[in-house]
């Protein structure tokens, strides 16, 4: 390939490779050229054009393909465009030439073909600059068109286009003839000419004044013809162009006006020509005049779809400035049309016309609006709603008949009204919250308005306005409560009228359906009251009208959608009323048969089906109710429902009660689906043969088929089913042309039910179907449930066999009915063998469904051919059998050797793709060589490209299923892929599709391999690359797509060889096309590129500048990509696209917020602010002597009113509610991002762009959030503000020091959370808002008291709601609403006092700080404690009560606790778990301040609050989902309140169980083990500390009350110095300690070594200091010996592992604990008890032993201590007795410790040896000293000596020489009188030699001039103390004599003020320099 990348075709090359490979190679250079020559330079281009356009023109004869010739017209028009233009006319005459010629052969077509694409290319390119040469050329064209084919005609249309758009208004005088011979073509054979004639007559309109002046009409007309019998990309073109021209007659271009006198149509002529298309389709009004009179002819789908499709385009054309002008227009000529009786002659074209009436609305009105247009909108629908709803009562009250016109009015009113209220219901759903001023705009009086639909005549506008109601509750949950009031009250009013019942219960039904959408819920006292209410009227009357019956049963199943938690308590009446509905017995059946007449009969059969209904939602919705006894209950209504025998009633009574016995059918088939199989096993037989009937039309009339084929055939396979539509943006459209029975034509009216089930994804609203396709709809579904569990195989033999008989015996279409339900049923059978994983069954069961399969593998149509394929592959599945694979894969090779017929190759070779699909590469091996032959072979049929799309499609199912057992196949395949991308025309996108498909699973089967540089690989790749080049440049939306889906699977294996820089701009593109699925696709790709590379992806989206020309939608402006993605979330509505985009978004922001701080923050606040005008009022306070406060508040407000409106280029849509929240989410990360990524983003001294310069943005974004309309903004708004308030709290104000920077926000951070509190807000939001308050007052802030009372009041004003107690205002909401909302105020509360309590210590501990005044923060508390602390106790109770394990449940309160009602147990379990730790904590503070003083009583307040504890940390049920950050907060929470309690306990002698403590110590064992964070581990050593201080004070009071020989004042391990597990609290202690110490110092663990992760001790010393300090705390009890071993292990252990050197000498906290308990455990009085003494001495002189082992230097700890295991040494031998340290072997190690100090290198080891020897040789005990001194003093003088031959050279090595002299001066001291002379001759004369003369004085180092000072003042001071001895050692060596006097000489010769400084200087310095921070002797 790289031998093609040249300016000029390598002509060398192309002739050496083969010929097949030639297209490719040409192909190649053709791209390259492409890239090249636009930034190649032009003088090179010149000097080779000669050439290139002879190679170029020379491959227009050498018959290319489409991609080919599209690339090659592309190339010269884009040469003579850059080089020179001489040539060009001869080119152009040589291509006209061409076109002429007469040559009609298929092999000269290609060379046709590319002389048309480059005539094309030529004028889109020059246009004008080719001259007058137009003429000509297009009557060429023109002439030619007359006899192409297809294909040369969608090819010469589309070459008119591009010369259309390069000659403009110039080409003028050829309009009218390109406009004659392109309109005769709209309604061509061919879709793809149709297709190219709307594109080309859609460029005509630009110029062509007359196309919508005078030819308007024909136009119009025109497009409808078109529009029968089309695809979908017919429609789409010709809506296109129908739209365009009726938006251009409404608003003509200006230019064209300005060059003609044009007349503009009016908007009333242009939709009254619209509306013919809709109303009449195509037909003239003289063809079908007849048949209009006669009242018959319906439009055909297709135009009714395509002119719905052009409405949309024309009001998008127009724009959503003109659409909100002329709304009310368009609204009433919509409804007109649904309103019309041509649109509704039969209730399914009635659904259908809805459907379309629909689409129109909402794609206009949803994505052209922004919400305040929307909310007007809202309001004329309303109008409109009124309007007919007059019409309609005025009918209803005319009493006289005389209006009989008015009863046709008030049916077809039903269909405008189901209209208006869906889109007012979509509307209200989707502005959800900021719907607000609409709802409650008293002259609009929209719930007024809908609620009077409720009354209509008509079933379908009644349940339409139903869910309207329902759209209201859901968008704003406080009007949920209300509407279920007023509905109950109107019912209970109205009982007389059979509308207002049904109406009503609608609506009631449809609320209730909603409450799970609402997270809030209702009250459960208000279901419970229906559902009371409905059970006592149903109980009372059993003839309750039908109307009555209905209603009642609708309802209760509405109340099943509650949940378990409120239908538990009505469960038993429940049973005995569904017991009620049915006969009890057999007889009664049969008896009841004789009685009643027609009407009692439909009442019954309706109440049964209502029953079965309420029975069914109980199923779906309560499953946990669902035991073994309710389900055997169950099943006696149902099993009677089973054997009701309905036919002969029919017979008797009338058909009429056919639907009626319908309903109840299905409703026992739903039911049975939910239901366990077993438990209905016996009537196996009776229901399969119920079944059969029922889906294989055995008594019914119609053709009826399922809807379910396509859900059951896999969803790949789509494209083969021709009609099957894939996922678009018409889809809710589009689906009423699929081919199945009453396809798209679900409506509420067909099952009322649904109204309260959740709606299916992607739907607006629930649409079941017709009653008849859902009957077999249910039928084929549960029989697909029954069959696995048929186990008599006889019984399955039976029913395939009569499969068959049904088929054979049906005739014409209604044979492909059965055949379609018999397939159906089948696959679902099928489907669930697999997930039963059972099996066929025998020989003769397989054999006979293979023939039923087989047999349809051969049927024409292609539906029956793909579910048979489909069957196939899930039968091999389902037996799993080698050689019964192998021989339907044999049957199939043999089929297609000698079928030669279309319908068997396709079918056959489909069966072999989902034989691979199913049983995967293993078990299909051995066949894939032949099936991929014989696919290979298929695909290349040129004869019919039907076959080729089949045989490609089962090809890509083989490649993907084999993996990497296809890979020997991929060149060959890969090869056949390019050729046919190549060779196909483009028209035939499905085999495109298909080839797409091959590509992408060729592409994973090679996989990483594609990063590879072999040969092979390399032409693999390059190939691919070439394949998706092909695919990219086609007109097909879903072959591009594919071929993005191809590259990023590419970029996934083989970054680098993807180039991004073309890939981008071209993603950025598909972003505006208006296909969903290449939009998915662009976004899908977008998402996986910005994982690795978002700057790169970015940087190339912004350099994209030559698509905005080519698109104009494309508005990368300075926001670029990421301002683009922001802008597709106000216009996408697919879950999957979105939730993409906020991937991609999420992931860009990750990678480059931080870097582009500003560029980001100001896209967040272009987004929030262009909502801010809806901001919420706050509350007025109503406090007089308040004024200047409101005042200041409400200049907050008003603060921000004005952001961003100096911004012109505004989008005209303002962002919607949704993405505002994601743009306040968006800053909460850019927050987090910023503190992971570098903390001086919070220092306002760093002068960078850091996120601190920007606060005032963060602030001003984070109110305009939380004081928006939309509740969800709102939430998000204050979660933003906690997060800024929590980041920035502690950041201080440079210019005032003292001063924090977020202080000049306090006044925006109070009018933030006002709103939150004000009467109508949500609890959600209330709750959140306590949050925040309970943040900012705690964060420290605010130092003004004054200023803090703002936000405090208005925790003072949500308290009082608290203490008003259950019941005491209006619920809107559930009762766990009210707990979330109570709760979270405590919590508020106690997260205050806490932080009150941290103010008072910090005060206490640093008083003079600037911090806030004294006790200030506990006058905000202290009022309201008295009524706190009760509620606190209130929650820790109710905690402590809903944590007990399930089988205490009876134990519970039945009204429930202080908080919850029984009926919200589960819920409010959450809300709890949430609170309780800050509640706990908050209540030992206050029971400390207290001194349990407080009024409970003294024994109940500790109980409460330990009890919680014990309770939580193994809470029931699953624990919610909290963040690591949340669960260390609670368990922090949780210690300090333990803590704290225990404090109270040991001061206050409350000490009552010691066992408790046991079970806490135990208890807090398991939370480390759970979660063990650094700060809860202190807090839990803490603990244990309190705990056993409380212990030992207690057992001291016994002590002093005389009871000295309890068991307890004996301590624990008695006589025998056992601990039990369990019952020992020492042990409890030691076990938790251990644990801890192992969790830092894992090689403490003897056993595993790397059992637990190893966190560095150096964060964490001050808590392992504490653990070892209490390991001594259990000493003191007579067990002590038992756990001797232990601590003492434990403390030599941590001395080993952490006395390691530091930098600064500084001694590790845990070396210092060490020492610390080293010297308690030798001190104890154990040493002394004559019980333990013997024992004790052991341990002890084993610990020396260890210690030092531990100190023998090793060259695998080169960091070791030596001055830390020196000092552990010493304190044994100071401390220890003469048992421990007089055995020679340690006596001979220690010395040998002390030697190798003083040897030392280290001056720093060298002192502090000196210092410890000092200490161990002034030891008051002779014997210990005495063999220490004689060792180590010679050693020591020796050292000392040494000091005259090297001085010190720096303070630490004088320092230690000092410290030498001093233990030789103390030598001195201690010698006897006799021997000072011998002592002072070592001393004295070591001490002269240290002295200078005046020469080498003056040019010493200091260190040498210390020395020699400090060694004079301590001559001249030894010399007075023993002036005897002194004189004699100086007067045996008159040297030193010399010396001496000389340097005292030269002393006192200096200065009299410098001598006084000299001489002080060695007195500061006679105390030792160095000192340990704890003193451990």
């Amino acid at each position: 390939m790289e031998l093609a990348h040249s300016l000029l075709l390598n002509e060398e090359a192309l002739a050496q490779i083969t010929e097949a490979k030639r297209p490719v190679f040409i192909f190649e250079w053709l791209r390259f050229l492409d890239k090249v020559l636009v930034a190649a330079n032009k003088v090179d281009v010149k000097e080779k054009q000669k050439k290139l356009v002879e190679q170029l023109t020379g491959l227009i004869s050498s018959a290319p393909g489409p991609p080919t010739r599209k690339l090659l017209a592309k190339n010269l028009a884009t040469l003579y465009s850059i080089g020179d233009t001489f040539t060009v006319f001869q080119t152009l005459d040589k291509c006209n030439d061409i076109i002429k010629s007469k040559d009609d052969t298929s092999a000269y077509l290609p060379t046709k073909l590319s002389a048309v694409a480059c005539v094309g290319a030529f004028y889109e390119r020059m246009g004008r600059m080719l001259g007058s040469s137009f003429p000509d050329t297009i009557n060429n064209m023109l002439k030619a068109l007359k006899s192409a084919e297809s294909q040369g005609r969608s090819e010469i249309l589309l070459s008119l286009q591009k010369v259309l758009n390069g000659l403009g208004g110039a080409a003028a005088s050829c309009h009218r003839d390109i406009y004659k011979n392109a309109r005769s073509l709209l309604t061509d054979r061919s879709m793809a000419v149709r297709c190219a004639v709307a594109k080309c007559l859609l460029e005509l309109q630009n110029e062509a004044v007359f196309m919508w002046t005078t030819e308007l009409e024909n136009v119009a007309t025109l497009c409808f013809k078109a529009l029968e019998g089309s695809n979908y990309g017919v429609r789409v073109a010709v809506s296109k162009l129908l739209g365009t021209v009726m938006a251009t007659a409404l608003i003509p271009k200006q230019a064209a006006v300005m060059r003609q006198n044009v007349k503009r149509a009016t908007l009333e002529e242009v939709l009254e020509l619209m509306a013919t298309g809709f109303l009449r389709g195509g037909s003239g009004f003289l063809k079908s005049g007849g048949e209009m009179l006669k009242g018959g002819g319906s439009v055909s789908r297709e135009v009714r779809v395509g002119v719905t499709q052009a409405y949309v385009v024309f009001v998008t054309t127009l724009g959503g400035q003109w659409l909100e002008r002329n709304f009310a227009t368009f609204l009433s000529h919509v409804l007109d049309l649904v309103g019309h009786p041509r649109a509704t002659q039969t209730h399914v074209e009635a659904v259908y016309s809805r459907r379309c009436v629909s689409f129109m609305l909402r794609s206009t009105l949803g994505g052209l609006l922004g919400e305040k247009a929307q909310m007007a909108a809202g309001k004329d629908i309303c109008l409109a709603l009124s309007k007919q709803m007059r019409a309609v009562e005025a009918v209803v009250n005319d009493t006289s008949g005389e209006n009989k016109a008015g009863t046709a009015d008030v049916s077809a009113t039903q269909h405008v009204m189901v209209c208006a209220l869906k889109e007012l219901g979509s509307l209200v759903q989707s502005l959800s919250a900021t719907a607000s001023p609409l709802i409650q705009e008293p002259s609009i009086g929209l719930l007024e308005t809908v609620s009077s639909v409720l009354l209509h005549p008509s079933m379908a506008a009644r349940l339409a306005a139903a869910w309207c109601l329902r759209c209201v509750a859901v968008a704003l949950p406080y009007q949920l409560t209300p509407l279920l009031e007023r509905c109950a009250e109107r019912i209970n009013n109205l009982k007389s009228s059979p509308e207002a019942v049904s109406g009503y219960s609608f609506a009631m039904a449809a609320l209730l359906g909603g409450v799970h959408q609402c997270p809030l819920g209702v009250p459960q006292s208000k279901g419970k009251v229906i559902a009371e209410d409905l059970l006592r009227t149903a109980a009372q009357n059993s003839r309750l009208s039908l109307q009555r019956t209905q209603a009642g049963w609708l309802l209760l199943g509405a109340l099943m959608t509650l949940g378990p938690s409120l239908v538990r308590y009505h469960l038993p009446k429940m049973l005995l009323l569904w017991r009620n509905v049915f006969p009890r017995s057999q007889k009664e059946m049969e008896a009841e048969k004789a009685r009643g007449d027609s009407f009692t009969w439909q009442v019954t059969l309706e109440g049964r089906a209502g029953a079965l209904c309420a029975m069914r939602s109980f199923v779906a919705h309560c499953p946990e109710l669902l035991t073994e006894d309710v389900i055997r209950r169950l099943m006696t209504p149902i099993e009677c429902a089973m054997t009701m025998i309905v036919p002969s009633i029919i017979k008797v009574h009338g058909s009429h009660l056919k639907a009626s016995a319908a309903m109840v059918r299905l409703r026992l088939y739903d039911i049975l689906a939910l239901l366990p199989p077993k438990t209905y096993e016996g009537s196996f037989n009776a229901l399969l043969r119920e079944l059969v009937t029922e889906f294989t039309l055995t008594d019914n009339s119609a053709n009826t088929t399922t809807s379910l084929l396509r859900s059951l055939c896999h969803y790949d396979d789509s494209v083969l089913m021709g009609s099957w539509l894939q996922e678009t943006d018409h889809k809710s459209i589009e689906d009423q042309l699929q081919p199945n029975s009453a396809s798209g034509s679900g409506a509420l009216e067909h099952d009322p039910s649904s109204i309260y089930l959740r709606v299916p994804v992607g739907e607006a609203m629930p649409g079941p179907l017709p009653l008849g396709v859902s009957v077999i709809d249910a039928s084929v579904a549960l029989f697909g449930v029954v069959f696995p569990h048929v186990l008599i195989n006889p019984v399955r033999l039976q029913m395939l066999d009569h499969f068959a008989e049904c088929i054979k015996q049906a005739k014409g279409v209604r044979q492909q009915a059965v055949q379609l339900n018999i397939f159906t049923a089948v696959l679902s059978a099928l489907k669930g063998l697999a997930e039963n994983k059972s099996t066929l069954g025998p020989e003769e069961v397989r054999k006979s469904a293979l023939a039923l399969v087989m047999g349809a593998l051969d049927n024409p149509n292609p539906i029956l051919r793909c579910a048979a394929g489909e069957a196939l592959g899930r039968m091999a599945q389902v037996v799993g059998e080698a050689t019964f694979i192998a021989r339907m894969a044999q049957y199939s090779f043999d089929k297609l050797k000698s079928a030669r017929d279309v319908v068997s190759r396709t079918g056959h070779s489909l069966a072999l793709g989902c034989l691979h699909r199913y049983v995967g590469g293993i078990g299909s091996g051995q066949h894939l060589k032949t099936s991929v032959s014989i696919l290979l072979a298929l695909a290349q049929d040129g004869t019919s490209h039907e076959v080729q799309t089949w045989a490609l499609h089962s090809l890509a199912l083989i490649v993907d299923s084999s993996g990497p057992m296809y890979r020997g196949y991929v060149e060959p395949t890969l090869s056949l892929v390019l050729t046919l991308l190549l060779t196909v025309p483009p028209s035939h996108t499905e085999v495109h599709q298909c080839l797409g498909r091959c590509l992408g699973a060729l592409i994973t089967t090679v996989g990483p391999e594609l990063q590879g540089n072999g040969a092979t690989i390399s032409t693999i790749r390059s190939s691919c690359l070439v394949g998706c080049a092909i695919m990219q440049d086609h007109s097909d939306s879903l072959v591009q797509a594919a071929a993005i889906s191809c590259l990023q699977q590419l970029h996934m294996f083989a970054p680098r060889h993807v180039n991004l820089s073309s890939l981008v701009p071209c993603l950025c593109v598909h972003l505006c096309s208006s296909h969903l699925l290449l939009r998915r696709a662009s976004v899908a790709c977008l998402r996986q590129l910005v994982q690795r590379e978002a700057a790169e992806v970015c940087e190339y989206a912004m350099t994209n500048t030559w698509c905005r020309e080519t698109i104009p939608d494309l508005n990368i402006t300075e926001t670029g990509l990421e301002g683009v993605l922001f802008g597709m979330l106000d216009r996408e509505t697919d879950r999957k696209l979105c939730h993409d985009i906020h991937d991609t978004l999420g992931h860009m922001l990750s990678s480059l917020a931080v870097d582009k701080l500003s560029h980001w923050l100001k896209l967040c606040k272009d987004v929030l602010a262009a909502g801010g005008s809806g901001a919420v009022v706050p509350v007025d306070l109503g406090k007089e002597d308040e004024d200047s406060e409101k005042q200041d508040e409400i200049d907050d407000d008003i603060m921000f009113t004005a952001l961003g409106e100096d911004n012109n280029s505004k989008p005209s849509v303002a962002p919607r509610w949704v993405t505002r929240v994601f743009a306040a989410d968006c800053l909460c990360r850019i927050i987090l991002l910023c503190e992971n990524a570098d903390r001086t983003h919070f220092d306002l001294a760093a002068a960078r762009d850091l996120l601190v310069l920007h606060l005032s943005d963060l602030i001003r974004m984070a109110f305009m959030a939380a004081t928006d309309n939309s509740n969800q903004l709102r939430m998000a708004g204050l979660q933003a503000l906690e997060d800024i308030i929590k980041k920035f709290a502690s950041v201080p104000e440079p210019e005032f020091p003292g001063h924090v920077i977020l202080e000049q926000y306090q006044a925006n951070v109070g009018a933030a959370l006002r709103p939150a509190f004000s009467p109508d807000t949500p609890s959600d939001i209330t709750a959140k808002a306590c949050q925040v308050c309970s943040t900012w007052i705690g964060s420290g802030v605010v130092s003004d008291l004054n200023d803090l009372r703002r936000v405090h009041n208005l925790l003072v004003s949500s308290l009082d709601k608290v203490q008003a107690g259950k019941g005491s205002c209006s619920q809107l909401y559930s009762e766990s609403a009210t707990t979330m909302e109570k709760l979270s105020v405590l919590k508020a509360w106690a997260e205050v006092t806490t932080h009150t309590h941290t103010h008072t210590r910090c005060e206490e501990e640093d008083v003079g700080a600037d911090v806030l005044p004294p006790d200030s923060l506990i006058l905000l508390v202290q009022p309201e404690l008295p009524s706190l602390s009760r509620l606190w106790l209130a929650v820790l109770r109710d905690y402590a009560l809903l944590t007990l394990p399930a089988e205490f449940s009876s134990q519970l309160p039945p009204d429930g606790g202080a908080f919850y009602t029984p009926e919200t147990i589960d819920t409010a379990r959450l809300h709890y778990r949430a609170s309780w730790a800050p509640v706990l904590h908050a209540v030992a503070l206050w029971l400390s301040s207290t001194g349990f003083r407080a009024g409970e009583g003294d024994e109940e307040a500790p109980a409460v609050s330990m009890q919680a504890p014990g309770a939580t940390i193994y809470p029931q049920g699953n624990p919610v989902a909290q963040s690591t950050e949340e669960l260390v907060k609670d368990r922090m929470h949780l210690m300090l309140g333990k803590r704290h309690t225990l404090e109270l306990m040991m001061n206050y002698r409350k000490w009552r169980g010691y066992l408790l403590g046991v079970e806490l110590l135990n208890v807090l064992h398991r939370l480390l083990l759970t979660r063990d964070p650094p700060d809860v581990q202190l807090q839990v050593t803490t603990v244990v500390q309190e705990t056993i201080r409380a212990t030992q004070e207690h057992r001291r009071l016994l002590e002093d009350g005389g009871e000295k020989e309890s068991t307890f004042t004996l301590g624990e391990g008695g006589e025998t110095g056992e601990l039990l597990p369990g019952k020992s609290l020492v042990f409890a202690a030691m076990e938790l300690l251990v644990f801890v110490l192992v969790r830092h110092l894992p090689q403490l663990n003897t056993r595993s070594v790397s059992c637990l992760p190893f966190f560095r001790y150096t964060c964490f010393t001050k808590y392992l200091g504490l653990c070892l300090k209490l390991c001594l705390f259990p000493v003191f009890l007579t067990g002590s010996m038992t756990i001797l071993p232990t601590v003492l292990f434990l403390i030599t252990g941590v001395l080993k592992e952490t006395a390691v050197k530091t930098s600064d000498n500084s001694v590790p906290l845990p070396v210092s604990a060490a020492l610390q308990g080293i010297k308690t455990i030798i001190t104890s009085p154990l040493a002394r008890s004559e019980k333990t003494r013997t024992q004790w001495t052991v341990l002890v002189r084993s610990s020396l032993a260890s210690v030092i082992e531990y100190s023998q230097p090793d060259d695998s700890r080169p960091n070791m201590d030596e001055v830390s295991m020196l000092t552990a040494i010493t304190l044994f031998l100071l401390s220890g007795s003469s048992e421990v340290i007089g055995v020679t072997v340690l006596q001979q190690g220690c010395m040998d410790r002390y030697r190798n100090a003083l040897n030392s290198p280290d001056p720093w080891v060298q002192a502090r040896c000196y210092q410890l020897l000092l200490s161990v040789f002034q030891h008051p005990s002779r014997a210990l000293s005495t063999p220490y001194i004689h060792a180590l003093a010679p050693l020591m003088v020796e050292k000392l000596k040494g000091a005259e031959r090297s001085r010190p050279g720096t303070a630490m090595e004088l320092q230690a020489v000092q410290e030498g002299i001093r233990v030789l001066e103390n030598l001195v001291g201690m010698g006897e009188e006799q021997n000072r002379v011998q002592l002072l001759a070592l001393l004295v004369p070591t001490l002269v030699s240290y002295l200078l003369d005046d020469n080498a004085f003056s040019s010493a180092s200091p260190a040498s001039k210390g020395l020699h000072e400090f060694a004079l003042h301590n001559l001249m001071r030894i010399g007075p103390l023993y002036p005897a001895a002194f004189k004699t050692v100086i007067g045996a060596a008159p040297e030193l004599k010399i010396r001496l006097e000389s340097a005292i000489r030269a002393n006192q010769a200096s200065s009299k003020a410098k001598a006084a400084a000299l001489l002080a200087q060695p007195a500061v310095q006679a105390a030792p320099t160095i000192k340990l921070k704890t003193s451990f002797f």
